[in-house]
């Protein structure tokens, strides 16, 4: 038996549900302009579970697929209607408002780093702002702190590595203020073994670090049973601890810019997991700017404990052509079984069908927030 006449009968059925799926977008355009004549929500749930329920009951064994099916179809009707209408009018607003140069040369922008001289945010916010001067926070919510109360201009803080994963406490305090990010950077990370002189290797009992690099570096610490971890502020305030101490017994997990600004001995150089470690870093601001040749977006939303909820809105990016690049869930504060999300893709706000997109999306999903469009450094 050939696969010929099958295939003929699939490409005769696909040829009909195309022509239909025409007419029913143009009947969602007609939707569209009742819902603006008559002062109506796009977004209608309970319409839409009616629907998806009866498709689901009536495609009988198929009924889950046809549901999923329906699903993208209602999504992609929405997203026609949102265009038609116009949604999201504020948002859009304030992205065409936005600041278009970062002030990265001026020497009296006010920068507050995260930890102490040395650390790798220091490194970042040098790399970053080569002028400034910058403030050191601890903990992560100082440096949050010191942007709100208007101490600071800029924040430069740690969202990711690529061993040790998320900073979450990072994510929670960004879903919790909802500041932009003006720029990205990331940051070799090669860590150091660094004592006080006179330390031996065979001296060693405890290590001090912040808890990101411990688990950096958690091969060797398994590999070294003698030695506790201790997790510290961060990798730099560690070296600085150590250094001001007497305890011979006792070294850090820093760089070789810390151990070096702190008087220690490095003793152990590369012992990361990862040869390739790297963390990166966000700027965040209360301004928006957004530059040219801003590549990567990033979002924050919640969607209720509902089947397909998350699938039904990252359609909508897969139909635009949009490569997601991070998705990070975190618990919605005060809500049971509810949570927020932090997205990034790649995409620029010069593109109308992603402004439209966004703007859509700003009108539909709870808590919705645009988070920044910006580059890397």
């Amino acid at each position: 038996m050939s696969l010929k006449p099958i295939r003929d009968e699939i490409d005769a059925i696909d040829s009909e549900l195309i022509e239909l799926f025409k007419r029913r977008m143009e009947c969602s355009k007609k939707v569209a302009q009742y819902k603006l004549e008559n002062g109506m929500q796009i977004f209608n749930p309970e319409r839409e579970s009616q629907v998806l329920d009866n498709v689901e009951e009536r495609a009988g064994e198929f009924g889950g697929s046809a549901r999923l099916l329906y699903s993208s179809i209602m999504e992609l009707s929405r997203a026609l209607q949102h265009d038609m209408l116009g949604s999201g009018t504020e948002l859009k607003n304030k992205i065409y408002a936005a600041e278009r140069n970062v002030p990265f040369n001026d020497k009296n922008v006010r920068v507050a780093c995260f930890g102490v001289e040395g650390t790798y945010a220091h490194k970042a916010a040098m790399k970053v702002f080569p002028e400034c001067r910058p403030a050191f926070y601890s903990p992560f919510k100082n440096v949050f702190e010191a942007i709100s109360s208007g101490e600071a201009d800029f924040g430069v803080i740690p969202i990711e590595n690529s061993s040790a994963g998320s900073v979450t406490a990072v994510y929670d305090l960004m879903l919790r203020h909802r500041f932009y990010i003006a720029a990205a950077a990331d940051i070799a990370v090669d860590h150091c073994l660094a004592v006080k002189k006179g330390t031996a290797f065979t001296d060693i009992r405890k290590v001090y670090s912040h808890e990101q690099a411990l688990s950096q570096c958690s091969d060797f610490l398994n590999a070294n049973k003698q030695i506790e971890a201790k997790d510290y502020v961060s990798t730099a305030q560690a070296a600085k601890m150590i250094s001001e101490g007497e305890d011979m017994s006792a070294g850090a997990i820093c760089s070789q810019d810390a151990a070096e600004k702190y008087g220690l001995e490095i003793i152990k150089r590369g012992f990361q997991n990862n040869p390739n470690n790297t963390t990166r870093f966000i700027v965040i601001s209360r301004k928006m700017y957004i530059e040219s040749g801003a590549d990567k977006i990033s979002l924050s939303f919640a969607l209720p404990h509902i089947t397909g909820s998350l699938y039904s809105t990252l359609c909508r990016f897969a139909a635009q052509g949009l490569n997601l690049t991070k998705i990070e869930s975190r618990p919605r504060y005060g809500k049971k079984f509810e949570y927020m999300f932090y997205l990034d893709f790649t995409g620029t706000t010069s593109d109308k069908n992603v402004v439209d997109l966004l703007c859509a999306l700003s009108d539909e999903l709870v808590e919705f927030s645009f988070l920044g469009n910006y580059r890397e450094i």
